[in-house]
This record gives structure tokens, C-alpha cells and sequence, in this order.
């Protein structure tokens, strides 16, 4: 079989196609070789993060003599901007279930240290602690990763308003020491401002998928006792104090981001 000279093969009409379609072809793959291996940095991005929390805290200050280890849970909501400045609100919900309140209801209890209602029973009571915290934040996102901008060390400081109790549970309200506003003289209500340190790790996935923050979190709470007589002890509580909550806090994130529209073009 005669075989075809170089020189001819390049002068037949249909070789130039396809010697463009290979060109055309490895051009193609190498550029998408590159992409896959040689990503960019992502952009910081701007738009408001929707966020659920939650606190685990110990207590320090006056507050240890009244409570123990308690937790929070709460939304929040913040905007973030492409400088990676950090805006927003949150509000958190106390529990806990440690009160180290030793003389409560030391005028109601009997011999043996337990309460008796108007049937003459003896019935046990619970006891809680509630309150809340609702304030503002604001802060700064220090980058530290080398393919997403928006992500690193988040640093919050925050103001606003805490509250506490001591929260009676006698269903039956079978107790008349302990219904209606008497219940009030027990309950050692206590409110004031609160500054708030925060600062964590927060993470924002590139599909949205995975976004949450962890870090440490301090809380001071200039607050003042509110009842005017507390029956157990036989005083007011209108005292100035400085309750303290230190402990780890944590959440995840809905971010609402708004994206440009991407357009790709092949060669």
C-alpha cells in the first residue's frame, strides 16, 4: 500500500479541521486543567447571616452565691460586610436548674424541711432558674483562611439588657404562702445591663451547607435586685451587683448572601 507523504497529507482540504478541532480540543483541557488545580480565593461576601445559639456558662461574681452552671439558647441576627465588619441583634434564653439559695422558704418549710399545703400534705416544689439576655453586637472577622475570605477569627463585643429569677413551680398552687403576689417575695428577681466579649472560629462554606462559629464567651451583668421585701430573709432586695457568666458559646448560621450572576464562555 503506498503511503502518503507529510506534504501531502497537509495540503488535503480536510485536514485543517480537524487539525483545529485538536487544537481547539487541548487548548480547552489545559485551561481546565488549570482551573481545577489553581482555584482563586473566594471574595468576601455582604448580606445577613440568620443564626440559632447556644451558651454553656459558668457563673462568677455575685452570681455563684445564687446560682450554678446554666445555659442559653437564643436567634440572633447580623449583617456582615465585604470588609468583614460584623452588625447585629440577638436575644437568649437562661436555664438551669442549680439554685444555691439555702434560706428559701425557711418560713414555710416544717421540721423535717419539707412544705405543707392548706390539706395538710406534704408536697415538694420546684425550683428553676429563668431569665434572658437581648442586646446588640458589633465586630470584626479577622481572615485566616487561604481560600475563603469570609472566614477566621470572629471577634463581638455586645450591650444591652439581662434579667433573672428564681422560677416556683407548684402546680396545684396548693401552697397559699407561694400564690399569686407572694410568690413575688421569693423569687429574687434581678435585672440591669450587660457587656458581652465574644470570640470564636466562625466558618462559611462556600455552598452554604456548613456555617457555624464556636469560641469563648464572658458576660458582666450591672445589675440590682427588684422585690421591695423578701419574705425568708425579712429585707429588700434593692441591692447592687455585679453577676458574671463565663463559658463556651456556639451556633450555626442561614447565611443570606447576595451573589453576582456568573456567566462562562468557552473558547
Amino acid at each position: 500500500m503506498q503511503q502518503l507523504s507529510i506534504r501531502r497529507i497537509f495540503t488535503m482540504k480536510w485536514t485543517y479541521p480537524i487539525l483545529l478541532l485538536a487544537i481547539g480540543f487541548f487548548h480547552n483541557n489545559v485551561w481546565a486543567q488549570k482551573g481545577l488545580f489553581q482555584s482563586e480565593k473566594l471574595e468576601a461576601r455582604k448580606g445577613f447571616l440568620l443564626g440559632a445559639n447556644g451558651n454553656f456558662d459558668m457563673p462568677a461574681g455575685d452570681l455563684k452565691y445564687r446560682f450554678g452552671n446554666s445555659y442559653r439558647i437564643g436567634p440572633s441576627m447580623h449583617y456582615k460586610t465585604k470588609k468583614n465588619w460584623i452588625f447585629g441583634v440577638k436575644l437568649d434564653f437562661t436555664n438551669g436548674d442549680q439554685i444555691k439559695e439555702d434560706s428559701l422558704f425557711s418560713g414555710i418549710k416544717d421540721n423535717a424541711g419539707t412544705m405543707i399545703n392548706q390539706n395538710g400534705q406534704r408536697i415538694g416544689i420546684n425550683i428553676y432558674r429563668r431569665g434572658f439576655m437581648s442586646g446588640i453586637e458589633a465586630g470584626y472577622i479577622i481572615n485566616t483562611s487561604k481560600k475563603v475570605s469570609d472566614n477566621g477569627i470572629m471577634l463581638l463585643t455586645g450591650l444591652g439588657f439581662i434579667q433573672h429569677k428564681i422560677l416556683i413551680q407548684d402546680k396545684g398552687e396548693s401552697i397559699l404562702s407561694l400564690t399569686g403576689d407572694y410568690r413575688k417575695g421569693y423569687d429574687r428577681l434581678t435585672n440591669g445591663l450587660y457587656l458581652e466579649q465574644y470570640i470564636g472560629y466562625l466558618y462559611l462554606s462556600n455552598n452554604g451547607l456548613i456555617n457555624f462559629h464556636i469560641g469563648l464567651d464572658v458576660a458582666m451583668g450591672f445589675t440590682q435586685g427588684r422585690r421591695d421585701f423578701l419574705y425568708d430573709v425579712r429585707r429588700t432586695d434593692k441591692e447592687n451587683r455585679t453577676d458574671i457568666l463565663f463559658g463556651v458559646r456556639g451556633g450555626w448560621y442561614l447565611p443570606m448572601f447576595k451573589r453576582k450572576s456568573e456567566e462562562f464562555f468557552f473558547e
